[in-house]
């Protein structure tokens, strides 16, 4: 097969971040599509550090079909119940023997996703909250014998997209959602549970944003407690991102807008363990948020879910994180570059270091010209294309966060 040429273009339109309207969205950590994420991508790490142990190499697994099951509880102030646990499905492939020895990939699976949830979410007690079932198979044949051969080659044909560098309205959801869930705010407010999601809408130069947090019930006394410090909870968050403004004028938080002092308890955002797992809501790998942690309404996004699938070989996730790299490493080294998209394709059977298809769109700054950015584009890819393999074992030790 030859090459495929690097093709370089003009981006069509106007950047994101230059529009009258945009949009973007990040889900947190304990909302139920970022726990299967987060949960799956750390069993998949698990089982390539037990791979690389027992065999010397990563083999053949995708765990990336984990399905949470929205329990039952009944939130009250002062301290509600758990009635039914929640339910986490693992799914899809896993290779469970090789050459005589076998690997105990269910155990593994449960026990790494026991330690995510004593880690991350304080609340849940994993030995009494959740029900673990365990649906992780053996692979097809002609699949894992993909990590027989010496060079990694694509296990699917699959197309990714990659962008940098954020919009200040990308970057202030994103940190929005990292302070809340951050150490410093959960010190200040114990009530508030890992369960957040932050919407951000921006018209010209003012961003308004839309917050959800989970409240921990038995740090909620009375419902005038509750909306007290659901204002201070705003007031906070507003201080930190007005401090944070770069171009935009405004900024102004809307916290928990469902709310109604009228309705009691249900006129509230009740938690018993910070999650909406708990009972309201369940999760599925794929349905949180992309490799670079922002949902935006306005950029190109690959149809593959990243968490869970194998990082040696799945095309669809290497692709992925790579070609977000290599947008962030074009748009930090070469100046001119207002913005950067860079989109893969990859066919099966095909090392992965020679994608099938590989395409540049660039907005250019009004002082820089086409012709003198494209060599050191062009450089980049080539230098950062041959480094493949060694972008491949930094996905293997988890250097790359995914959600």
């Amino acid at each position: 097969m030859n090459p495929s040429p690097l093709i370089i273009e003009p981006t069509d339109g106007i950047p994101p971040g230059r529009r009258r309207c945009e949009a973007a969205e990040r889900k947190g950590l304990g909302h139920p599509d970022s726990i299967c994420d987060a949960v799956m991508e750390r069993i998949s790490l698990a089982l390539c550090r037990e791979y690389l142990n027992v065999f010397g190499r990563v083999l053949h697994h995708n765990v990336d079909k984990g399905l949470l099951v929205a329990g039952r509880t009944s939130p009250r102030l002062g301290g509600g119940e758990v009635l039914e646990p929640m339910r986490l499905v693992l799914g899809d492939r896993a290779t469970y023997e090789y050459e005589g020895k076998r690997v105990d990939v269910a155990g593994i699976a449960e026990a790494e996703a026991r330690i995510w949830f004593t880690i991350h979410l304080p609340h849940l007690d994993p030995e009494r909250h959740l029900i673990f079932q365990n649906e992780l198979k053996p692979g097809s044949p002609e699949l894992v014998d993909i990590f027989a051969k010496q060079a990694w080659c694509a296990n699917d044909t699959s197309a990714a997209v990659g962008y940098a560098p954020l919009t200040e309205t990308e970057s202030l959801v994103l940190e929005a959602e990292k302070y809340l869930n951050g150490q410093e705010f959960k010190r200040l407010f114990p009530e508030a549970g890992e369960d957040v999601k932050v919407m951000g809408y921006r018209q010209d130069q003012r961003l308004d944003l839309t917050v959800a947090v989970a409240f921990v019930d038995r740090f909620v006394p009375s419902g005038r407690a509750y909306f007290a410090r659901k204002e201070e909870m705003r007031r906070t968050l507003l201080d930190f991102l007005r401090g944070r403004l770069r171009r935009l004028q405004e900024v102004s938080v809307s916290l928990n807008t469902l709310d109604d002092p009228n309705r009691g308890e249900a006129g509230m955002y009740l938690t018993v363990l910070g999650t909406s797992a708990e009972g309201g809501d369940c999760g599925a790998v794929g349905r949180g948020n992309p490799v670079n942690g922002v949902i935006s309404l306005h950029r190109p996004r690959g149809a593959e879910a990243a968490a869970g699938k194998n990082p040696v070989s799945h095309v669809g996730k290497i692709y992925s994180l790579f070609a977000h790299h290599l947008a962030d490493r074009m748009h930090r080294d070469i100046p001119g570059l207002e913005e950067v998209t860079v989109s893969l394709g990859s066919q099966i059977g095909r090392t992965i270091s020679d994608p099938a298809m590989a395409s540049i769109q660039l907005s250019i700054a009004k002082d820089a010209r086409r012709e003198d950015v494209e060599p050191a584009i062009r450089e980049i890819y080539e230098r950062e294309i041959r480094g493949l393999d060694a972008f491949v074992q930094k996905l293997v030790s988890g250097i790359f966060p995914i959600c």
